[in-house]
């Protein structure tokens, strides 16, 4: 169990541990007091900046409270971070990784901090000019498709995940954690997850799988570069057509939705391209047959409404940190909804 925070210590984050702990595991690291604060509420896993007056480092750990079994596994983000060092694909260094519970009470890893701006809000992206929305829409699907032409095995992650039989699993797993978030019924969700295990495609090549990439994922530099991509918990290698149609749900899945505190400020109600735009351009960038992304899309609005569930989940047993979650539940019959009519569009 966490103990209490000190005050103006951030929930899930003991300084004086923490500080115990790099200066015993990377001793000259830290120059002065240690200082936090979080910079993530919850809804993923937790993330802190914390600094000691010269430098300044981002700390990740799993959320507080209940906790899906692997999803929030902090030693498969580290390590796909520290493979992707050098790539094409830009990524935060790694500087340790703890799997020590008695430090934070969860494991948690250090990375460096990169400069720039996470856009989470349509009060940022409105702050961008129409060709900086197309320029950033390009990269980032640029960005993506230069991770899944990555060769696991030249990285070091060959055994990093199972591709064979990947598609099927991933409907499995994420019944499961439906099933370990359960506090209500949802009209249609069990409906949607036999519908998907029955018409699993087959997987034509497989790559490093990203897990959650969006937009909001990323930071933004001064100069509208995409410096690092964030949050690799879910990071796999398997049928890299998952991050594409669950990157088409972020951008579009979520249009016209009133008080939605996942995914905002992006897609064409702002000034962005379509999804459809975004998949061209990958299918050009890559080289790739997008014909069967239908049931990608559906798999996409199935994983994100088990997310929100289990999100869902911890606020209403006062287990999230920070604000914006009381509206979740609302968010996850909708996007059953679509997921459905997605399949329904597939078979004709």
């Amino acid at each position: 169990m966490n103990a209490p925070p000190s005050p103006g210590e951030p929930p899930g984050l003991d300084l004086e541990r923490l500080r115990a702990h790099l200066d015993a595991e990377l001793p000259g690291l830290l120059r002065g007091p240690l200082t936090g604060e979080l910079i993530q509420g919850g809804r993923s896993n937790l993330t802190y900046l914390v600094g000691d007056g010269h430098g300044r480092w981002v700390v990740r750990r799993p959320p507080l409270g209940h906790v899906l079994a692997t999803a929030h596994d902090m030693s498969r983000e580290h390590r796909v971070l520290s493979a992707l060092a050098g790539t094409r694909v830009p990524v935060p260094r790694t500087h340790l990784l703890c799997e020590d519970d008695s430090v934070l009470g969860a494991p948690f890893y250090v990375m460096e901090y990169v400069p720039g701006t996470v856009l989470r809000s349509p009060e940022q992206t409105r702050q961008l000019d129409p060709r900086q929305r197309a320029d950033l829409s390009w990269q980032l699907v640029d960005v993506l498709a230069d991770l899944h032409a990555i060769d696991p095995e030249s990285v070091g992650l060959g055994e990093f995940g199972r591709p064979v039989g990947f598609l099927e699993r991933q409907v499995r797993r994420w019944s499961t954690q439906l099933a370990a978030s359960r506090s209500r019924d949802i009209d249609g969700i069990d409906e949607l997850a036999e519908q998907l295990a029955r018409s699993v495609p087959a997987t034509h090549r497989a790559g490093i799988v990203h897990g959650d990439y969006r937009l909001d994922n990323v930071i933004v530099g001064d100069d509208q570069r995409i410096r690092a991509v964030l949050d690799w918990e879910m990071a796999t290698v398997g049928d890299p057509l998952t991050d594409l149609g669950l990157l088409a749900v972020y951008w579009e899945g979520f249009t016209g939705v009133e008080r939605n505190p996942i995914t905002q400020g992006v897609g064409p109600e702002f000034g962005f391209p379509t999804a459809r735009q975004l998949l061209d351009r990958y299918a050009e960038h890559s080289d790739t047959d997008l014909s069967g992304l239908d049931w990608y899309v559906a798999f996409g609005f199935f994983k994100i409404a088990v997310i929100l569930e289990g999100i869902h989940y911890r606020f209403i047993h006062n287990q999230t940190v920070g604000g914006g979650f009381e509206h979740v539940g609302a968010l996850v019959a909708p996007l059953v909804a679509q997921g459905l009519a997605t399949l329904v569009g597939q078979a004709r």
